[in-house]
């Protein structure tokens, strides 16, 4: 953690992705303006929250700013489908829309490198932080693969969906099975919180809607492992064709 205005500032400007950020509400003076202009500039999500949530973080001398200092760096999804293409490879992405809890970002981060996944989009707030339980549940794998972050997921599938990638949503809210969409095809899966599942502009847009069969008295999969049953449906179906 950073903790003071200062020192956040310097961390910023020595390259460090911060995983979240909060600011005293309220707080006012030239130098927090100066962290504003620059979180401005820079699209860095912050927090304004209570002072007693402040202290409820630590005793010291925070002046008002604590910083989180990301384990990882953030990739642009921009960026990682063009290099997905060059190399000769089709693309495969994992959207999740609102997993919050830290070991299910770990436990489908470890299945999405195991299969290969070329990144994994979170939106900027309203996901799970990448912290060491993620980490550690992840096995290291989210220091392997490239994890993206955008204030829009509505505008990430578009622009993956105008570069050629089909979107599926993994959602109750149909018949259709995981099983029926071609994954050969260039392809984005989203998968969404468990108690709220995928957004419903999410699933207005999306190319496909699918979801995982269930034919026992209980009616659901904890999130990461319905992402590991989608994305080896995807495997299998990009093995045989390979094959």
């Amino acid at each position: 953690m950073v903790f003071g205005i200062r020192p956040v500032l310097e961390a910023i400007e020595n390259g460090n992705e911060l995983e979240s950020l909060f600011i005293q509400r309220g707080l006012s003076g030239e130098l927090i303006s100066e962290l504003k202009n620059v979180l401005r500039e820079r699209a860095i999500p912050y927090s304004q929250v209570p002072v007693e949530k402040l202290n409820r973080i630590t005793r010291k001398n925070h002046q008002g700013v604590i910083g989180v200092i990301s384990p990882i760096s953030y990739y642009k999804i921009e960026d990682v489908i063009p290099m997905v293409y060059e190399k000769g490879e089709t693309p495969f992405v994992l959207i999740l829309d609102g997993i919050t809890d830290v070991r299910n970002m770990g436990a489908i981060a470890r299945t999405a490198a195991c299969a290969g996944v070329h990144a994994i989009v979170v939106p900027t707030k309203g996901s799970a932080e990448i912290n060491p339980d993620a980490i550690k549940t992840s096995a290291g794998a989210l220091y392997t693969i490239p994890v993206c972050r955008h204030e829009s997921l509505n505008q990430v599938m578009h622009f993956l969906q105008a570069s050629g990638l089909q979107v599926v949503a993994c959602t109750e809210k149909t018949d259709k099975l995981i099983y029926e969409p071609d994954y050969t095809l260039p392809t984005a899966i989203v998968m969404g919180a468990e108690d709220k599942g995928i957004s419903n502009d999410i699933i207005r847009s999306a190319d496909h809607l699918a979801k995982i069969p269930m034919y026992g008295e209980i009616a659901s999969l904890n999130v990461s492992v319905s992402a590991g049953v989608i994305i080896y449906e995807a495997i299998r179906q990009r093995n045989t064709s390979a094959s």
